[in-house]
């Protein structure tokens, strides 16, 4: 509840809001620009590619699949057209095939669209089973401490020492034939360890509060305390740490599906359309650039996003003008 007041010795006419802290982080978080853009950008890519081809039983407005082959028309060229008349172009206009078609015939623009998909639900995933696995771990090596923080610290360290791609390779190389919720799974399991060293840190400074000691002393478990009493305290780190692994997973699908160890054919996603069509950058261009500016859109609009909610979240910006 926002609670206007005089402040004491204030010039006449001026009133102090006082606001909760859900209130500033809202209003910290609308007005950084950058975020706001970026929340605007990621929406309109996610749907767009998922009311295109439609997903799953729901079908979509675009009238071709990423499956059916066809004559290439024109080379295949993109029909996309954003530059108007009066400016020396064609105009606007979306065409037959906006991205273009492939060596086969595909529309490019549906197997673009299905690519995002895949690569939206992968690093989805992966952001929501690292960030459960992380904080999990992080909690309760932050709280109980001794044996248990050491075997999951020392997990860590092992983990963190080996570079993430190679972990992801072996783990794409392995469990890529099984579908994208196997892969994305997987990989989560192995990209938890920063978020856990970071959720440990809050658990060690907010497990000596007197908050923390007065619950011990009134005889509350151990599981409350993490839970009811900590753990919230620590959703500002979570949630800026969760985007930021989104955005993270985004670029390491790509890079497993460009080195041919993340999705795996018949399923499409952008870093295999690039790995698939990086020969013919030089002949047919618009194959290889289509798939890296959705990459670019998703991975820069989340990070935007993540910005954003890290300063929102950020304690030293707590004044707000009345």
């Amino acid at each position: 509840m926002a609670i206007s007041a005089q402040a004491p010795g204030a010039a006449q006419g001026l009133t102090v809001v006082a606001r909760t802290q859900s209130q500033m982080v809202r209003r910290r978080f609308f007005r950084h620009r950058a975020a706001l853009v970026g929340m605007l950008v990621f929406g309109g890519v996610v749907l767009l590619a998922f009311t295109s081809i439609g997903f799953g039983p729901v079908p979509g407005w675009w009238d071709k699949t990423y499956l059916a082959t066809g004559s290439l028309v024109n080379q295949g060229r993109p029909t996309l057209s954003v530059v108007p008349e009066f400016l020396g172009g064609e105009g606007i206009r979306f065409g037959e095939h906006p991205f273009g078609q492939d060596n086969i015939g595909i529309d490019y623009f549906a197997l673009t669209m299905r690519g995002t998909q895949q690569s939206i639900i992968v690093a989805f995933i992966v952001g929501f089973v690292a960030t459960a696995v992380g904080t999990l771990a992080g909690s309760f090596a932050g709280y109980f401490r001794k044996i248990t923080e050491s075997i999951i610290m020392r997990l860590t360290d092992v983990m963190i020492t080996i570079p993430i791609l190679i972990i992801a390779a072996i783990v794409g190389r392995t469990f890529g034939d099984s579908g994208i919720m196997i892969l994305a799974v997987c990989i989560g399991l192995v990209t938890w360890p920063t978020l856990g060293r970071l959720v440990r840190g809050e658990f060690l400074s907010l497990r000596e509060k007197e908050f923390v000691e007065a619950a011990r002393a009134v005889g509350t478990s151990a599981g409350r305390i993490i839970f009811r009493h900590i753990l919230p305290n620590t959703i500002g780190i979570i949630i800026v740490s969760a985007t930021l692994a989104v955005a993270n997973a985004v670029l390491l699908e790509s890079a497993l599906s460009f080195l041919g160890v993340g999705v795996q054919p018949p399923d499409v996603s952008l870093g295999q359309l690039i790995d698939t069509y990086r020969s013919a950058m030089t002949t047919r261009p618009w194959l290889f650039w289509w798939p890296g500016v959705f990459i670019i859109a998703i991975a820069l609009s989340i990070n935007f996003i993540g910005d954003g909610l890290r300063d929102a979240f950020d304690p030293r910006q707590t004044r707000v003008r009345a």
